[in-house]
Order: structure tokens, then C-alpha cells, then sequence
């Protein structure tokens, strides 16, 4: 079991119990809250409290979460494209539909089982059996740079840097329509939608800042190829930004229109992690990695006139 305690801040004020655990344990559906709820797991000041209590400031807020049965999670030798090794991290590339951690439906063919194969014993157990050296994650169908830290103080080193928003993270993507300038920020909260747990909305209830900056590299009156440079990093941040100005990834089958054009060609968003720099953890230096762009979206550009 894991007992999870959070204390409630000013701002969390008069929230009610159920929509304040949803917006602070994103990873668990509101059924399962309801359950934690239902079975009187949910303590606020030591005391069970219904899913309709409004929240106070300074709540000291517990809840425990049952163990579950988890499958082995196997190495498996899967190719990896590293851009960057040490003692430290591992930095690679990693290609469209690859699940980054094992979860439901997903427990081989994932970069955890790849890394565990090329790394041995030498990864971080701060996340778990599930998800050992990740530190952060991508989607499944975007591609590019993805950091894996090799023991203990890597990870901590880098969780922290990821938490005050000071990792550099530059993302291309290729986009429907001509954005209204050549720079922009998108500055919209993003949370779990209310309707799908599958989706995060700008409308959601249970929303956190979430800032975007966009620059336009090539674009014509159909489509546009962008950076996206990302302040903070909200779940499906980029898609749902761009889905909100009415200029959706190509190919995203979650937030973009459901016929795609180049369905031949792309299967998921065309949505690329191009850079990624930060503090390492044990020299104290700057560093940066760039995943070159793979192949099918050299080709998109080019169909779309990009090029």
C-alpha cells in the first residue's frame, strides 16, 4: 500500500474533496477516487471525510492507495538510437509508437524493457518497478529525445529541474492552417476533461497553468510548420493548445478532425521532441541533445509544401 499526504493550499480553498484529489492524483480515474471515497480512505485532518467536503486551507489531506498485482516487467533486446551515455543518464531517440512505460495493455515492447536490456542493473528506482530511470515522458506516437536517469541522484537532480519548469524542451510539429502571427504564447490552463479521461481540455475543472510558445518556421496557407518551445509541461500540452486555437497537430487522431488526410503516411500526431537541455546532474554544466527528425516527417513536409 501507498499512503499519499498532501496539505491543502489558499488557492485550494472551498474545493471540494473529490475534485481537489482529482486535480492532485492525475494518474487515477475518477472512479477509482469515488472508491477511495466510498470505502472511507480519504482523511482529511485525520478524520474520513465524504467526496462533497469542501476543502480548507492547511487540510492535511491522507489517502492510502492498495497495492496492486503487477506483471514482470522483462528486458528485452529492442534496438535503441542514443544520441547521448554516461555513468549518469541515457538520452535517446525514441520512435513513433513506442509506449515509453509498462501500463494496462502495454508490458513488453516498451522503452522500459529496451533500457532495462541495454542498461542492466543500472537504473534509477525511484518510480517504481513499472517505470525505472523515467524520469519524464512522451507519447506514444511522438517521437524524439527522452532522458533516462542510471541511479538514484541523477533522477532526483533532474525531477527537481523538471518541477521548476527549467528544463529546455523544444518540440516541431506540423500543423492545419496559417497561425495569426509568426510568434506566439499560448497562456491557457490545461486539466483532465470532465467528458474523457482519455482527454485534457482548457475547460476543465481541474486545471493547472500550462504556457506554450510557439514560433513559425516554414508555413503556407494550408498548413505550418512550427516550434513549440514549452514552459511548463501539462499532459498532451502542446496538442491540446494547439486543438484550442483551432490549428491541431496533423495525424492526431485525439484532438484533431477525424479524417486524416495523410493517413497513408502518418498514424498519431505529427509531433516531434527535437531538443532537450538541462543541468546534468553530476557535472553542474549545461547540456543539450537534439533527435533529428524521422523520416515520414521529412516526407509530410514535403506533401505539405513545407519543405
Amino acid at each position: 500500500m501507498k499512503t499519499i499526504l498532501i496539505n491543502a493550499r489558499e488557492e485550494d480553498a472551498a474545493k471540494r474533496a473529490d475534485v481537489y484529489l482529482a486535480e492532485e492524483l492525475t494518474d487515477f480515474s475518477r472512479s477509482f477516487l469515488k472508491k477511495l471515497f466510498d470505502g472511507g480512505e480519504v482523511l482529511v485532518n485525520g478524520v474520513p471525510v465524504k467526496a462533497s467536503y469542501k476543502i480548507r486551507p492547511e487540510d492535511e489531506v491522507k489517502t492510502v492507495i492498495p497495492d496492486s498485482v503487477l506483471p514482470d516487467i522483462l528486458p528485452e533486446n529492442i534496438p535503441l538510437d542514443i544520441l547521448y551515455e554516461d555513468e549518469d543518464i541515457l538520452v535517446v531517440n525514441k520512435p513513433k509508437d513506442m509506449v515509453v512505460h509498462p501500463a494496462a495493455g502495454h508490458y513488453s515492447g516498451t522503452l522500459v524493457n529496451a533500457v532495462m536490456f541495454h542498461c542492466r542493473d543500472s537504473l534509477s528506482g525511484i518510480n517504481g518497478v513499472l517505470r525505472p530511470g523515467i524520469v519524464h515522458r512522451i507519447d506514444k506516437d511522438t517521437t524524439g529525445s527522452l532522458v533516462i536517469c542510471k541511479n538514484d541522484d541523477a533522477h532526483r537532480v533532474l525531477a527537481e529541474q523538471f518541477a521548476v519548469h527549467s528544463i529546455n524542451r523544444k518540440y516541431r510539429a506540423v500543423i492545419c492552417g496559417r497561425l495569426p502571427e509568426k510568434e506566439m504564447t499560448i497562456d491557457r490552463p490545461i486539466g483532465r476533461s470532465r467528458n474523457d479521461r482519455k482527454k485534457m481540455s482548457v475547460d476543465s475543472p481541474y486545471r493547472k497553468r500550462a504556457v506554450t510558445h510557439i514560433h513559425v518556421l516554414k508555413e503556407n496557407s494550408e498548413y505550418s510548420y512550427v516550434e513549440c518551445t514549452l514552459e511548463t509541461g501539462r499532459t498532451h500540452q502542446i496538442r491540446v493548445h494547439l486543438a484550442s486555437i483551432g490549428h491541431p497537430v496533423i495525424g492526431d487522431e485525439l484532438y484533431g478532425p477525424k479524417k486524416n488526410k495523410f493517413s497513408g503516411l502518418v498514424s498519431g500526431q505529427a509531433l516531434h521532441a527535437f531538443l532537450l537541455g538541462f543541468i546534468h546532474p553530476r557535472t553542474g554544466e549545461y547540456v543539450e541533445f537534439t533527435a533529428p527528425v524521422p523520416e515520414y516527417f521529412e516526407r509530410l513536409l514535403v506533401l505539405c509544401k513545407l519543405d
